[in-house]
């Protein structure tokens, strides 16, 4: 599909072609395994209102008013709520956004805990020689990680002449390693390090360091190392640049919603699938936050207003006298049009929110469903 549409989808279109991503662009499957991770009912039936636009609405009216594809939510790994709106049910693969950049940053992880990367310190170009004498010379993973490489870029979803338009371009017109030669092409802006900057190119970036240092593809990766392991029930699909080429690391996974919540659950288990340790010893704790030297340590430099800070690829919920209710110590993934893994490690609270918003970022939209996955910690305890 053309930039210009996918990016400006009817209220009709959204849902179906966030649900069959594979009709559209050539993609990988993520195998599952033989055992499945059961996710019982939890006991508790819960009845939900939510602030929005300045009343108070129940749950099933302000899903309805925010375009909610699918929501659930898991308290101690048990179901309290799941609902399936606009044509999604239980088979229903959806569009992660730059939810999947969580997924990758996990997968750095991995590799990391395997022995294929030797830290977060190691230079891109040492995995990436394509970079060499390029902007990317001089930084490091963890700055990707952390999207401070100082690297130009512009994240404008509807602008046709963006540095993200052009990426989009390569995977449209399936340019086997397009998004590299975008990404390789950038010039500098600010020393590595400084300067937080979101963008989906660098997590692309992540994507290829993981395929170099381990020798497989993202999709196959994430199989064997979590899927497999933790016993999701489907198997999932990651759209690709081009066919039978890498996978969009900026954010292409496509997932059932209770897989989703496995992931959730996988990360709030510290990394442990099946027994096994696939994510190294605090990687998790070091992920979900901004680290003291991070640029993004400090909250609100985004936008005016904006809470949250970033981590390794995941937004991060501002603890002591910042704090929002019921939220401290949480982190998500967020991707546009309303998508979110939202994981509260102090209340083994996981909720997935499927979303098709009119517009990329909705900023009541989003404090609504903080809002709501406030009142259901508060109706779980």
């Amino acid at each position: 599909m053309e930039f210009a549409r996918i990016m400006n989808m009817t209220p009709e279109e959204q849902p179906v072609v966030n649900r069959n991503r594979d009709r559209y662009f050539p993609t990988r499957i993520i195998k599952r395994g033989t055992g499945i991770q059961s996710l019982p009912r939890h006991s508790r039936a819960l009845d939900l209102t939510v602030p929005f636009q300045r009343r108070t609405v129940g749950l099933e009216e302000f899903m309805e008013a925010t375009r909610t594809a699918g929501l659930l939510i898991l308290k101690d790994g048990r179901i309290a709520h799941e609902s399936y709106r606009l044509g999604t049910d239980e088979s229903s693969r959806w569009y992660s956004y730059s939810v999947g950049k969580s997924v990758v940053s996990t997968l750095i992880g991995a590799a990391i805990h395997q022995g294929h990367i030797g830290s977060v310190e190691d230079p891109v170009t040492d995995y990436l020689p394509i970079l060499r004498g390029s902007a990317y010379d001089g930084t490091t993973i963890r700055h990707l990680l952390q999207m401070c490489s100082g690297v130009f870029w512009e994240e404008a979803y509807r602008d046709g002449q963006s540095v993200f338009a052009r990426m989009y371009d390569a995977i449209q017109h399936q340019r086997a390693g397009g998004i590299l030669e975008v990404m390789r092409s950038l010039p500098r802006v600010a020393e590595p390090g400084i300067k937080f900057q979101y963008k989906t190119g660098e997590t692309h970036l992540l994507g290829e360091i993981v395929h170099a240092a381990t020798g497989r593809r993202l999709s196959d990766y994430l199989s064997e190392r979590i899927w497999t392991r933790f016993g999701m029930e489907s198997d999932g699909f990651w759209c690709l640049e081009s066919a039978n080429g890498q996978e969009s690391g900026g954010g292409a996974c496509n997932f059932t919603l209770r897989d989703y919540g496995r992931f959730g659950l996988f990360i709030l288990s510290d990394g442990i699938a099946g027994g096994e340790r696939i994510l190294p010893e605090g990687w998790v704790a070091e992920a979900s936050h901004p680290r003291i030297d991070s640029p993004q340590n400090d909250y609100g430099k985004i936008e005016q207003g904006w809470p949250l800070g970033y981590g390794y690829q995941w937004w991060s919920f501002p603890k002591g006298r910042k704090s929002m209710a019921n939220h401290g110590g949480a982190f998500t993934g967020i991707g546009i049009f309303g998508q979110f893994l939202y994981i509260n490690p102090r209340e083994r609270v996981v909720i997935v929110h499927w979303g098709c918003w009119p517009d990329p970022w909705i900023a009541g939209h989003e404090r609504s469903l903080f809002a709501l996955f406030s009142n259901a910690i508060d109706a779980l305890r």
